[in-house]
């Protein structure tokens, strides 16, 4: 970078410095003025030329370490308005190893289930060898062969003299594959009552029905389910063009299901007593307090955080907010009460998904209908005693902390429960829960 005499004179006797951060994989460069009023000119030109090989210095350094990226945390810059020679505020987020390695986990079950769906969707439950790459595409064809060799107790390859080969079930997985029909009548209720609660979080009690598209398979609802499952309830549901769009809107507003799994979870804490150690800590160290309007968090393995923090967060733990399910035109977005609510929608939303996990993009095509932050990535990453977001797989996910133990979904949907049991034919015992492959 070439600056002039010009530039000098703008900067009033001070100098650029480059600051580096991480986001999404990919560095960054962000520019910092310091100020030294009694600075010379003659003496800023030096630092100026020195400067700028130094940090390309650092900058290959950093790039070529491959270890970095390997660490058990990363830096982010959060960029501030500054005055003088003040620094942008650094921040560390903890990796959370189980819920990378959850993600890693579903890549098998994931070609396994989908491939079940594309021979179960063959008119004869056969599907050419050859046909497999108008399925899938040219690339994703191996993987499915290499699944189809790797697991004879679930794919069986038939060929002939003037027959090509295709890939069917084998006997076993066919008898296994007949009990989905049962799991799909049991989740339906589930279905309907999620749904009606994702239609409740929102502000007018309608949801474009292009968004829902977006999260069907992470809820658990079937392909066609604008076909068999929506006009089955005419009392709860219906579509509706609003500004030429189609949405889906509540009929019936359900006062029964307007309880979050957050009040769901404090009711069963207090069934089982396992509250009582929390009501003799004044300051708990893991964040966690006893109170109606409190949140279960789970800090990262390495993060300590101090007495201010935690003073901090009980005041914000003892807190009272209004319930998700309040219309959110009714606050002020700058209340702190109405912040607290912002992150009880968020909780509710993944609390309503099977896999307590959806894709930052799936989040955000919700930002208007239910009222999100602007800075939502943000959000998540302050609250990372409730979320955590991965970078595994093809797009970044927030995981509900709670939804886990270790790598283990603790609750499944019967659903998933059938999805586990089709993949164990695989003879994979380390998968602790599918994808949601439909």
């Amino acid at each position: 970078m070439c600056l002039t005499n010009q530039h000098i004179t703008l900067c009033k006797f001070s100098f650029l410095t480059k600051r580096m951060y991480l986001h999404d994989g990919k560095w960054f460069y962000s520019m910092q003025t310091v100020s030294s009023p009694n600075m010379r000119r003659s003496s800023i030109l030096p630092l100026l030329r020195l400067h700028q090989p130094l940090t390309s210095s650092l900058y290959d350094k950093i790039r070529d370490n491959s270890s970095f990226t390997k660490s058990s945390f990363m830096w982010i810059q959060i960029m501030h308005k500054t005055c003088g020679g003040r620094r942008p505020k650094k921040k560390i987020y903890h990796r959370v190893h189980e819920l990378d390695k959850a993600m890693d986990l579903q890549k098998k079950p994931n070609v396994i289930l989908k491939l079940k769906s594309i021979i179960q969707s063959q008119k004869n439950q056969s599907l050419l060898l050859r046909d497999l790459e108008k399925e899938v595409g040219f690339i994703q064809k191996w993987n499915f062969i290499a699944v189809i060799e790797k697991y004879p107790l679930i794919f069986h390859v038939s060929s002939g003299h003037k027959t090509p080969p295709a890939v069917s079930l084998t006997k076993k997985a066919e008898k296994i594959a007949s009990e989905e029909s049962l799991a799909n009548e049991l989740m339906e209720p589930i279905l309907v009552n999620n749904l009606k609660k994702l239609l409740m979080l929102s502000v007018d009690c309608r949801l474009p029905l292009e968004s829902i598209d977006l999260i069907q398979p992470e809820f658990g609802l079937p392909s066609d389910f604008k076909k068999s499952l929506i006009p089955k309830f005419p009392e709860f549901f219906s579509v509706k063009e609003v500004r030429g769009i189609p949405h889906l809107e509540l009929e019936t507003w359900d006062s029964s299901l307007a309880i979050t799994a957050r009040e769901e979870r404090l009711i069963q804490d207090r069934i089982s007593g396992s509250s009582g150690q929390l009501k003799r800590a004044r300051i708990s160290k893991d964040g966690n307090f006893h109170g109606p309007f409190a949140f279960h968090l789970k800090f990262p393995v390495g993060f300590r955080p101090n007495m201010s923090y935690l003073q901090e967060l009980e005041k914000w733990q003892k807190m009272d907010f209004p319930s998700p399910y309040l219309n959110a035109k009714r606050f002020e977005v700058s209340d702190p009460k109405a912040r607290k609510r912002v992150v009880g929608v968020l909780h509710e939303v993944l609390s309503l998904t099977m896999e307590k996990r959806l894709t930052s993009a799936q989040l955000e095509a919700f930002h208007s209908e239910l009222r999100l932050p602007a800075r939502l990535l943000l959000c998540l990453i302050k609250h990372h005693g409730l979320f955590y977001i991965t970078n595994k797989g093809a797009k970044s996910s927030v995981f509900l902390k709670e939804g886990y133990e270790g790598s283990r979904l603790v609750d499944k949907c019967p659903l998933l429960m059938f999805r586990d049991k089709f993949v164990a034919l695989s003879g994979r015992r380390d998968v602790e829960h599918s994808s949601c492959v439909v």
